[in-house]
């Protein structure tokens, strides 16, 4: 199939699996005689295992390393557990630091009066110099 097809089949789109082929995560497509790039089953099932990676979140360099032990059997289950973990640990980390952005501006908010007058403690805190 082409390029056009493989997009729609695995959800990604023709940009990112030519970005993805550049960086390596896909092998090089097989090219037609007018140059075009040929996709099978295979390249579409790894770009759909691409494309639920990055919709867990895992970066380029951990999906390479997914790709690479879901590629090859003889892989101990351990090994893609503990990528895994390592990316939930990461997850957490963002979750918290998230967390606390939230609770940072929510308190902002509610020390705004929002009215018509200049005073803004929202702005205030932004502008506020640390020592």
């Amino acid at each position: 199939m082409n390029i056009g097809n493989a997009a729609k089949v695995s959800g990604v789109s023709a940009k990112m699996i030519r970005h993805y082929e550049s960086v390596g995560l896909l092998p090089p497509a097989i090219r037609s005689d007018a140059g075009y790039r040929l996709y099978g089953e295979k390249d579409v099932r790894t770009l759909l295992f691409i494309r639920r990676s990055r919709d867990l979140g895992f970066s380029i360099e951990e999906i390479r390393s997914l790709v690479s032990l879901w590629q090859d059997r003889a892989r101990s289950s351990r090994e893609v557990k503990v990528l895994a973990r390592q990316h939930l640990d990461y997850l957490d980390r963002k979750l918290d630091e998230l967390q606390s952005m939230k609770n940072a501006l929510s308190h902002l908010i509610s020390c705004c009066l929002g009215d018509e007058r200049p005073d803004c403690p929202i702005l205030e805190s932004l502008a506020r110099i640390e020592k």
